[in-house]
């Protein structure tokens, strides 16, 4: 048994993250504000630490006497979020968090950044750990944040800190508050065959077996090394498709084709510096179109493979969505 801090742990990947832990027999820490909601942690026990990943003393105490560090908090919701609020939670926050680590003497930290920071292939074949990223820091700043916070990583690797990163791609699953991932679900949900279908795809997971490979990632992922969690690479339209076959709505047809897309984002980045409120951000727009696929090749072979299968995933998201009053 392991003691084991959990950032970012009253949120969706954090709080399956700290179940994963109690399930497998470790004592956990969440490290929380005072005034957060704790819903998501319901039924759990676990040692309460106040504060957040910007406040430097209040992480040094979380850090102590702790084996594992996951750090997994992160301004994820970007097209919500002020960029540079942001890049002071993303990057300095995670620089605080490994060096409070170091010095509290962990053995070991779970760095969650993004499968975003990973680049893309111009084959259009999917990605693996090894692919740099390779876009516009302007267009994709949430992604460009978390490159930043894997440099952190790095760094510190190289003077000899015990780092493992781990690189989510879009998690699905029970629980997403925020209403991140979950707004695919939630979209269809409300206007099914209403739904604008581009032609690219995306890579997909459950948010459970995020939270497993994590644990993994803890118990024998290599230091310095990145894992892409992902279970499955899926094109637009099949997705859309299974999404409204699960919640019972007419399968979206609006199809948009992707040399419309560079200017739509234009124009919806534009409306949004115009306080305009869309519901999407121009970096969504931008992607759209293209393939976001990954390779899962590391992850499977050293941590496990996936153990719950998208349309499982997307019943379990929608029931709970259901169940807490989102639909």
């Amino acid at each position: 048994m392991v003691k084991a801090l959990v950032t970012g742990g009253t949120g969706f990947v954090g709080s399956h993250v700290a179940r994963a832990l109690v399930e497998g027999g470790h004592q956990i820490r969440i490290l929380h504000r005072a005034s957060s909601k704790l819903n998501a942690l319901e039924g759990l026990v676990y040692e309460s630490a106040l504060g957040d990943v910007t406040d430097e003393p209040a992480l040094r105490a979380a850090c102590e006497g702790c084996d594992w560090v996951f750090h997994v908090a992160a301004v994820a919701d970007y097209w919500r979020a002020d960029s540079s609020y942001m890049m002071q939670v993303n990057v300095e926050g995670t620089r605080y968090v490994l060096q409070a680590a170091q010095e509290a003497g962990v053995k070991r930290v779970i760095f969650t950044s993004s499968a975003a920071a990973v680049g893309m292939r111009a084959d259009g074949k999917p990605a693996d750990e090894g692919e740099p990223f390779n876009q516009s820091p302007s267009h994709f700043p949430y992604a460009y944040s978390k490159v930043l916070a894997e440099e952190l990583v790095l760094e510190v690797v190289k003077k000899g800190q015990n780092v493992v990163t781990v690189n989510p791609v879009v998690v699905m699953g029970p629980g997403d508050l925020n209403k991140i991932s979950g707004e695919f679900v939630l979209t269809i949900a409300k206007w099914g065959a209403l739904v604008p279908v581009t032609s690219g795809g995306v890579a997909v997971t459950d948010v459970r077996d995020v939270a497993r490979w994590h644990v993994a990632a803890a118990e024998r992922g290599q230091s310095g090394q990145r894992y892409i969690l992902g279970t499955e690479n899926v094109a637009y339209p099949y997705w859309f498709d299974l999404i409204a076959e699960t919640v019972g709505k007419a399968h979206p047809r609006l199809h948009v084709p992707s040399g419309l897309l560079p200017i739509t984002a234009d124009i919806v980045g534009l409306l949004r510096r115009l306080s305009v409120k869309v519901p999407v951000d121009s970096t969504q727009t931008r992607i759209a179109g293209k393939n976001i696929f990954f390779d899962f090749t590391r992850t499977w072979n050293e941590l496990g493979e996936p153990q719950v299968n998208m349309k499982t995933s997307l019943r379990d998201t929608y029931e709970w969505y259901r169940e807490h009053g989102f639909i």
